[in-house]
């Protein structure tokens, strides 16, 4: 059984209260942002002390938003240990129990912010969220779940990045926690399904080029036969037929 419960305040209030709730997991949410509108991968921050746990939580979350929206994940397999040059650090460092910063998407990235505005890439981050916390604490517990930006003492009008579309990506984040709060609160482990990636209908043999999740080019006469080198020093790809 899951309590899950949001704190607010500032960041080491917010862990420092749930230290003393004695919570078994916590979670900070939070959506990339960056001046490029190409820039397209998922990443978990860890704090600099955190615990193989933590580490181990995070790289599966992340690659479960890379398997799910088909996007690269970044740091070490998905895993950036302390922060971006020590930022997200503090949004973690205080806590006694497992802790990660989530970095699903790039709002910035109008594809990515679509996703985030709909109901179904709501609904599978929450999902995503939800099933990581099954996986790695099983026998339930008290989760604690920090919105980021929002509901700070010291800036309370922070809602962090701009969404490329509209809205912020705290309203946003807080939306997807609401919707993992409820289905961790009513986990019935027997009925509970993981979420999987939709298999794509392509030909196992097609060999394709995609930039940024856009499929450029496919040659579909390959063979199981054919010789296929990648010369990476000219970045020429060979496909020879016998």
């Amino acid at each position: 059984m899951y309590d899950v419960r949001f704190y607010k305040g500032n960041y080491k209030r917010r862990q420092q209260q749930a230290n003393w709730d004695n919570c078994t997991a916590y979670v900070e949410h939070h959506f990339n942002a960056t001046a490029n509108p190409e820039r397209n991968y998922a990443v978990v921050i860890t704090g600099y002390l955190a615990s193989e746990m933590s580490k181990s939580w995070g790289r599966w979350y992340a690659n479960k938003v890379g398997e799910i929206f088909q996007i690269p994940v970044a740091g070490t397999g998905g895993v950036l240990v302390g922060g971006y040059n020590g930022r997200g650090n503090g949004n973690l460092k205080y806590t006694r129990m497992p802790a990660i910063l989530l970095e699903p998407l790039f709002v910035s990235n109008p594809l990515q912010a679509e996703i985030v505005r709909s109901e179904d890439g709501q609904d599978k981050l929450a999902k995503i969220l939800a099933d990581s916390i099954v996986e790695f604490f099983p026998n339930g517990g008290r989760i604690a779940f920090s919105i980021g930006h929002k509901y700070k003492t010291s800036r309370p009008r922070d809602r962090g990045a701009v969404v490329f579309g509209g809205g912020t990506e705290a309203d946003f984040a807080e939306i997807v926690m609401e919707k993992a709060k409820y289905l961790l609160e009513n986990h019935d482990p027997a009925t509970w399904t993981p979420l999987i990636s939709e298999e794509e209908d392509v030909p196992e043999n097609d060999i394709r080029v995609i930039k940024n999740g856009e499929e450029l080019w496919v040659h579909t006469d390959t063979d199981e036969d054919d010789e296929i080198l990648w010369d990476d020093e000219n970045r020429i790809l060979y496909i020879n037929t016998q």
